[in-house]
């Protein structure tokens, strides 16, 4: 369902959409810069059927940090204790992770890694951006250093992004959405 803003897209997509609907949606949208996405961004995801669909949200994702091209915090997570830290994904197994997503949607599993997520943290930058092709058009997409992953972003407004993570294998992307803090 397409509305008259994309911002009005974006949030009916929220509640869930075909992987088809959401990729018609990121296609129409146009690309983003590198220097547009500098900053504090918190994150939530479109509902598309992929195996990530919640994960991010149970582990205590806040969202993504922007300090320059080359100095990018992929997974800004919120403390249990209060504050943020920055996950180090080199350390999250992620492939384990998709093989098994059911095991990571018992609450207790959820909340026993939400508790251990700080060990896990690094204060060093993880990931960098850079303006690639993706579905034919070049956007700013940031590369994370240790795993095979891209997110590509591109522009629902000026405070707004929609990202789509590419990873290899995964069938199709992970889609989740970015907003300026």
């Amino acid at each position: 369902m397409t509305t008259s803003a994309p911002v009005d897209t974006l949030r009916h997509l929220e509640y869930g959409a075909t992987i088809e609907e959401t990729l018609a949606f990121f296609d129409a949208l146009p690309p983003v810069g590198v220097g547009d996405l500098l900053g504090e961004w918190s994150g939530g995801e479109i509902p598309t059927g992929n195996p990530m669909d919640g994960l991010l949200g149970r582990f205590g994702w806040h969202g993504k940090r922007f300090d320059g091209p080359d100095d990018v915090h992929p997974l800004v997570m919120d403390h249990p204790r209060g504050g943020r830290y920055s996950l180090n994904p080199a350390l999250v197994p992620l492939p384990a992770l998709l093989r098994h997503p059911a095991a990571l949607r018992n609450a207790a599993v959820s909340r026993i890694a939400a508790r251990t997520g700080p060990a896990l943290a690094t204060r060093s930058s993880r990931a960098r951006l850079r303006m690639t092709e993706y579905r034919g058009v070049v956007s700013a997409t940031m590369c994370y250093d240790d795993l095979p992953i891209h997110d590509v972003f591109h522009r629902v407004d000026e405070d707004t992004v929609l990202g789509l993570m590419d990873m290899r294998g995964l069938e199709r992307p992970f889609v989740f959405f970015l907003c300026r803090e």
